[in-house]
């Protein structure tokens, strides 16, 4: 049995369409369809054409084409002119560039950092809370 490399690099054309989970190792140039989940410790360059219908996990990705589904990177999430994305992101990176449609909550948080509750007032300070205050005359 043959033990697959980890630097593979494995290309699928617009041609390619996939029904179910994707898991791969290495780089893979993605440019078809796909109706599932991707899941890899490598690098996934999505093309042009790509239509993906599932939820993204891997190290690091840069979209094109069309993503209806969650993003998740351990490194880095790259999104370039023309992706249509409709999901959330999670990465310790981000790039978005100018014309992407992104419909979708981010996480960025490359140094890992806990969320903590915001600071409290200073004496004196007035409390700011979440909902309008209406102004009245007397």
């Amino acid at each position: 049995m043959n033990t697959p490399q980890t630097n593979s690099k494995n290309v699928l054309n617009s041609d390619v369409e996939l029904k179910g989970n994707l898991k791969f190792n290495g780089d893979l140039t993605f440019d078809g369809k796909l109706d599932g989940d991707i899941n890899s410790d490598g690098s996934l360059h999505l093309g042009d054409n790509a239509v993906i219908k599932g939820n993204i996990t891997v190290a690091s990705v840069v979209m094109r084409g069309k993503i209806n589904g969650n993003v998740i990177a351990k490194e880095k999430v790259d999104i370039k002119t023309k992706t249509e994305l409709f999901g959330d992101v999670r990465a310790p990176k981000l790039v978005i560039e100018e014309g992407v449609t992104f419909v979708g909550k981010t996480e960025v948080n490359p140094n890992k950092v806990a969320p903590s509750a915001p600071p409290m007032p200073r004496q004196g300070e007035a409390v700011r809370t979440a909902e309008p205050m209406i102004a009245t005359r007397k």
